[in-house]
């Protein structure tokens, strides 16, 4: 066992029977790395990582790589999803490097953490015109033996790069971004499959949200369509996994991860309301059930991933064999004599293969809580609760919301990054605090209760506080955090919405409820550093575009005076009005609400515009009218 037998981590656990020498991020292993005067080997993955095993398997395994790494590096071990704040400064290392990046990745560093070579996977022998690990250890070594010199210069100009911020737009921001966006997705749209660009495809949910904001239901709907027809999407269990490696979502890389659910369940809810389409319904009906069922941990948060691996096999647990009892029309070639399924799948057929598929065996589950993408189940479970009329759903928000202030909260209420077997661990990222307070804002809505209001906006200022720059925008991590050798701001939303989008989201949310201009000019620090990213590629800020089109739509706020189950409440809020804020009361406390209350005993929904509102509404089709005249 070595030093990582003492982590939490599922990643970090898979490596502690390693012969390698490895250590966790952290004082220890840079202390020694100036001591001896050795450079670092830092290698970053994740437990559902297909080619992280491989590699591990191949290199970390055996006893004469171990030997060499022992002997010549420091070897330091980092999963990506517990310290996105390593990740992000070394992967734009290796990218700036090599032009790619993806994990495994390899990094080397001088003693003082600076990178001066990287790459991803190394095979055990040459191939594909890559070295094999062993020879690019022995390189290495040499060339920190024989050429320190010149190894330290490109480390210090690397590093220097690292540091670089890009500069805010000064020119002013317009909604010709949001229009200029569509006609850029629409050319980089594929016309017969969704999505964007050919292969792999990964689920673009924040751009199909913004599509679906602004009406474009024609690439939407193809990109939704297409990834329900089975492959990507798991038609037996529920769920997607993570990316296709062919341009028709169908073979999928089978890992499934807790973010990329989260964020589609919203995206097929919406879908639904706009079209009616009930596909759109079942999709995410589906996909939350098996969120709850797979993912769920008994502590109340859930899990992050699993694995695509099943006992060393990439996708058994998923695929068939032509000997399985299913239609063979639904059937599509995989590999080594098994099958994906993919159609039509009626509900009896479905129900017997997936008491089938329960006997097998089950992929590994990374049972770590990760806050962030807590905070973006809880959106999706509180939101489609209230809109599917489940109390299941709700309460498994409720409890979710509980154990993210709770287990993933100091005492002084900050947020943890990451939870596993009852112990937190690593300082909350801004995206933690962003996508946790963008959850709670979502519960308040469909329970009623100013509780989670009162957290959604102290987590937001929060956030302002730990990670805010006069220059504009956020940090990633927070000002009195660990020092690495560079302090990051990330705007991009793939594929999750960065915490500069989404805490921009929240801000302008909780700005409309509090009549607060300063948390709008906070956000629209982040708008100008994105007006200058969007135009390259509008695809990879999906959630910005979001928040850039909640924040050129006519300031719409409703105050609801009595529960969400009223009739008048569920009237007001059951049409997709992605543009409004919401608060219920009555409360003085939220300045929205001051003033406002019951009307003869009777719940009243109070609409207004820029803090004037109309006169209160009793009856639901009062509101209808209302609504339909504004």
């Amino acid at each position: 066992m070595n030093r990582l037998s003492a982590e939490t981590s599922p990643y970090l656990l898979q490596h502690a029977d390693n012969p390698v020498d490895w250590y966790p991020w952290g004082e220890e292993a840079l202390t020694r790395a100036r001591e001896e005067d050795r450079p670092i080997l830092l290698s970053v993955g994740y437990a559902a990582c297909h080619w992280c095993h491989v590699m591990a398997h191949e290199s970390f395994e055996d006893e004469l790589t171990a030997a060499l790494m022992n002997e010549r590096f420091v070897p330091v071990k980092v999963d990506r999803e517990e310290r996105p704040d390593v990740d992000s400064v070394y992967m734009d290392a290796v990218v700036s490097l090599t032009g790619h990046g993806g994990w495994p990745m390899t990094v080397f560093l001088t003693p003082a953490g600076e990178p001066f070579f990287g790459g991803t996977y190394y095979p055990p022998e040459p191939r594909h015109g890559l070295p094999s690990f062993n020879q690019l250890l022995q390189a290495v070594a040499d060339a920190w033996r024989d050429r320190r010199g010149d190894i330290e210069r490109d480390a210090s100009a690397i590093t220097e790069q690292l540091r670089r911020t890009s500069e805010p737009s000064r020119e002013p921001l317009t909604s010709s971004l949001l229009s200029d966006a569509v006609r850029g997705l629409r050319q980089q749209l594929d016309p017969v499959w969704g999505g964007f660009g050919t292969a792999p495809k990964f689920p673009p949910a924040s751009v199909l949200e913004f599509l679906l904001r602004r009406g474009e239901l024609e690439p939407a709907t193809k990109t939704l369509d297409s990834m329900a027809l089975g492959g990507m999407y798991d038609l037996v269990g529920g769920g997607f996994h993570r990316y296709s490696v062919d341009r028709e979502w169908l073979v999928p890389h089978f890992e499934k991860m807790l973010y990329d659910n989260a964020l589609l369940v919203p995206v097929y809810l919406h879908g639904w309301l706009v079209t009616g389409n009930e596909r759109y319904r079942e999709v995410a009906v589906e996909t939350l059930d098996y969120m709850l069922r797979e993912l769920r941990l008994p502590a109340g948060g859930f899990a992050s991933a699993q694995d695509a691996d099943t006992d060393g096999v990439e996708g058994l647990t998923y695929t068939w064999t032509k000997d399985d009892d299913v239609p063979h029309e639904l059937l599509q070639p995989f590999e080594h004599g098994r099958f994906i399924i993919r159609g039509d799948l009626d509900r009896d057929t479905r129900t017997r293969l997936f008491a089938e598929r329960e006997l097998r065996p089950k992929p590994l589950r990374d049972d770590k809580a990760i806050a962030s993408w807590n905070g973006l189940a809880l959106a999706a479970l509180a939101e489609s609760g209230r809109r599917l009329d489940r109390a299941d759903y709700v309460e498994a928000a409720r409890g979710l919301a509980a154990f993210l202030l709770s287990s993933l909260s100091t005492p002084e209420g900050r947020l943890f990054r990451s939870w596993r077997s009852g112990e937190a661990r690593h300082a909350g990222v801004l995206e933690d605090y962003a996508d946790v307070a963008n959850g709670l804002y979502e519960l308040h809505v469909a329970t009623g209760e100013l509780r989670w209001l009162e957290e959604s906006r102290r987590l937001a200022l929060l956030a302002i506080e730990l990670f805010g720059d006069e220059g504009g925008g956020f940090f990633l991590t927070a000002v009195d955090g660990e020092q690495l050798v560079a302090r990051k701001k990330d705007f991009d939303d793939h594929p999750t919405p960065s915490g500069n989008s989404m805490l921009a989201y929240v801000l302008l949310r909780l700005g409309r409820l509090w009549g607060d201009a300063e948390l709008e000019r906070q956000a629209v620090g982040v708008f100008r550093f994105v007006a200058r990213l969007l135009p390259q590629a509008p695809s990879a800020f999906g959630h910005a575009l979001n928040a850039l089109d909640l924040h050129f739509s006519r300031p719409r706020e409703l105050a609801v005076i009595g529960g969400p189950e009223t009739e008048v409440a569920r009237a007001a809020l059951a049409s997709f009005d992605p543009n409004a804020v919401v608060a219920f009361g009555p409360s003085e406390d939220v300045p929205l609400l001051q003033g406002k209350d019951f009307v003869d005993g009777r719940p009243a929904v109070y609409v207004c515009e820029n803090f004037a509102c109309q006169a209160p509404i009793m009856e639901p089709t009062d509101l209808v009218s209302t609504w339909s005249g504004a």
